[in-house]
Parts: C-alpha cells; structure tokens; sequence
C-alpha cells in the first residue's frame, strides 16, 4: 500500500513536470512581452492639403536660336562681337565689304533718276505716280488730234453746204486719222515710260537691300553661342558667320507619359531642379505639342523658365508639372516611418502593445510623408520607432499636437505622385 502510493506521487509529479515542459515549449511572444515597457510619444495621421505633380525629365532649350549667315557675297570687313557677348536687336554684328554694293546702288539711282525724267517727273523724287494725259508727249499728241477733229468737223459742214470738196474731206479725214494714231503711240509711250521707272525703281530698292545686307545684324536680343567666321575670309550666300541664342526666358522641353499627357494643361506651374544645385526654380507650362510621339508614346511639353542663377541651355532637368496644389492626402510626421529590407512600417499602440503595420507611402514633404495605404485619418503611431516589435509593451508620454491643416506643404523634391 505504501509503494502504490509513493507510485501514485511520482506519477503525478512526472505529469505535473510533463505538462510544465509543454508550455514552456510553445513559439509565443513572451520574450517580447517580458520586455520593460518603452516610453513612447504618439503622433496623429492626419489629413493635409498637398501638392499633386507629375514628375519628368527634360532639357532647357534656349528660347531662340537663330543661324545668322550672309545673304550677298563678299570679303567679311569686321565682325564686331565674339563668343559670349551680349547683343541686343539691331545691333551691328557684322560688316562685308560694302563698296561693291555702294556703287551698284549709285547706279540703279541713276537708272532711275533718267526714267523718271523721260516720263516728265523730278529725278531724285520719291512719288512715281503720273497722269498719262499730264505727259507733254501725250498732250502735244492730244492737241493735234483735237485740231483735227476740229478741221474734220468744220470740213464737214462746209461739205454739207456745197462750199469743200470731196479731196478736202479726204484730206482733213486723213489728218484726223494720223493725228488719233499718233494720240495712242503717245499714251502707249507714256505707259512704257511708266513701267520703265517701277522697273528702275525695284532696282534701286533691291541696289539698296543688296546694301543693307551686307550689314548683319541682331534679328532680337540675346547673345552669341558661337562665332565660325573670321575678318578677311570671303563669304557666299548661305555662309555661316555666327550662332545667336535668347536665353531668357528658357525653353524647358519636357517629355510627358501618356497615362499622364491628360492632366497637363498650359498654365500650370512647374518647378525643375539642376544637377550640383539644391534650389528649385519655376516655371510655366506654355505649350503642348498637338500629338503623342508614335515612337515613345510621350507627348512635348514646354514651359518658360526665366534664366537664373546657373540655369543654361543645354542643361538636364528634372521638373515637378504641379496638376493641383491643394489636394488633400493623408500624412504622418516624417520619423514615424522605419523602414527595413526595402519594407515601409509604422507603429500604433493596441492594448498598451506596440503593433506593426505595414504602409505605402506616396509624397513626401520637409517633416511629413503621405500615407496612401495602411493606416486611416484618425490613427496614432510612435514617433522614432526603430526596434520596436510587434507585441512589445509600451508606455505613452505624449501625444505631439497635430499641425496647422490650413498650411499647404511645399513641394518636396525627388519625389511625385500621380
């Protein structure tokens, strides 16, 4: 009796131990939850009013750029800037020889001075206009014509009366015949003589033009991008002889993917940064291309931008087209995110309890990130919660007042959401 008992005992101790070990051997979070709890400070997920861009890559393009060339032949006398300088319009970038062309404008003024004289006007007046009846060719024609038909008439009465014979009315209808013929010889020399001074006249003008152009000069304001000419080498027409850019504003040429094209509108603003720069500068959309490049299925977008600090033409930029900048999104403060091994979290509290919650984020401002998805308006996360696990005790300190939601945040670079 006293062995069964002893039996008994050391039975229900081995079971007592058994079922001991078997508590012992469950994965549970008890590591965690032993841990000493961590005093943490809340932060409310809030809504704000944030900036809704389309981000792009791009090149700044100078405004205008113009190839200036010679438009006559001719040994170039002197150009008058160089690479960098500063041009404004019509100023003298340029000479060739103008001699040759002087002298053929001296000759076509003098073409014209002696059309202008056979037709009766003054030689160095500006007003070709005549009346073909003030010409004294034509109105010495008409008075002979109106005498004959004066002698024709009066011939005829006297014919009437019996009084002129039939030779006389031959002969005053001869004179009157000569004398029409020789009236519309002289209208038709009047009229020649006319077409002869605006022949004369397009001469001078083109004489004159010819001289002009052998002066090149500055078709708007900018400056000189490169200079392939030199004084004394001859040029024909179509020769290069300088490059000529406006570079302000700027012409940013951006390239817009078509699941976005639909949103960008002229008018809205942009703002692009620079390698090496920190700064953003503005801009504003001033142009869209009417259609899609079939190639790369983007579309062509230009803003100006006025030339600052070290923008310049030629320069790659990256360009936030600012679609709306009051839409509101959800946002946490910017160190309640942690990130490990590529994964996004925060951290609430449940239950005094720290609970880890996966979350996608979107745009990202100086101290506050967007949350898209994961959390809702209204939630509390811990602020700086590196090493914090999911089941971890933790003992709240204060909750970080919510921000001003009547500020808009400003655009944050390196980062866009559609």
């Amino acid at each position: 009796m006293r062995v069964g008992a002893v039996e008994l005992v050391i039975l229900g101790s081995s079971g007592l131990l058994l079922a001991g070990c078997g508590k012992a051997g469950k994965p549970e979070p008890a590591n965690v939850a032993r841990q000493e709890a961590r005093a943490v400070t809340l932060a409310q997920a809030q809504l704000r009013p944030m900036t809704r861009t389309v981000t792009v890559t791009g090149t700044l393009a100078a405004q205008e750029k113009s190839i200036l060339s010679a438009k006559v032949s001719g040994r170039l006398q002197e150009l008058q800037v160089d690479i960098g300088s500063v041009v404004h319009q019509g100023d003298l970038l340029a000479q060739i020889e103008p001699r040759d062309y002087e002298l053929g404008l001296q000759q076509a003024a003098a073409a014209l001075a002696q059309a202008r004289t056979a037709l009766g006007l003054v030689p160095d007046g500006e007003d070709d206009a005549v009346e073909l009846e003030a010409v004294s060719a034509v109105r010495q024609a008409k008075a002979v014509l109106e005498e004959a038909t004066s002698n024709q008439d009066r011939v005829k009465n006297l014919s009437r009366s019996g009084i002129a014979s039939g030779s006389e009315m031959d002969t005053v209808a001869a004179a009157y015949k000569v004398a029409s013929s020789r009236y519309q010889t002289a209208l038709e020399d009047a009229r020649a003589r006319t077409a002869t001074v605006a022949q004369r006249r397009a001469e001078y003008e083109l004489a004159r033009k010819r001289l002009a152009d052998a002066s090149i000069r500055a078709p708007f304001d900018g400056a000189v991008q490169s200079r392939p000419a030199h004084p004394g080498e001859y040029v024909a027409p179509g020769t290069a002889i300088m490059e000529l850019v406006k570079t302000d504003p700027l012409r940013l040429r951006l390239q817009v993917p078509e699941r976005e094209c639909a949103l960008v509108r002229t008018g809205q603003a942009v703002q692009l940064f620079v390698e090496a720069d920190t700064n953003a500068y503005p801009g504003r959309i001033a142009r869209l291309s009417p259609a899609l490049d079939e190639g790369n299925r983007m579309l062509l977008v230009e803003a100006d931008v006025p030339a600052r600090g070290p923008l310049r033409a030629g320069l790659f930029a990256r360009a936030h087209i600012i679609l709306n900048d009051r839409e509101e999104g959800l946002s946490i403060p910017a160190n309640a995110l942690s990130t490990f091994a590529g994964i996004e979290k925060v951290v609430l509290v449940e239950s005094a309890k720290a609970v880890e919650r996966v979350v996608v984020t979107g745009r990202r401002g100086p101290d506050w990130i967007e949350i898209i998805s994961g959390i809702g308006a209204g939630d509390q996360v811990i602020l700086n919660p590196a090493g914090l696990r999911t089941g971890q005790p933790v003992t709240v300190t204060g909750i970080k007042p919510a921000g001003s939601p009547g500020d808009t945040d400003k655009l944050a670079r390196g980062h866009a959401a559609s």
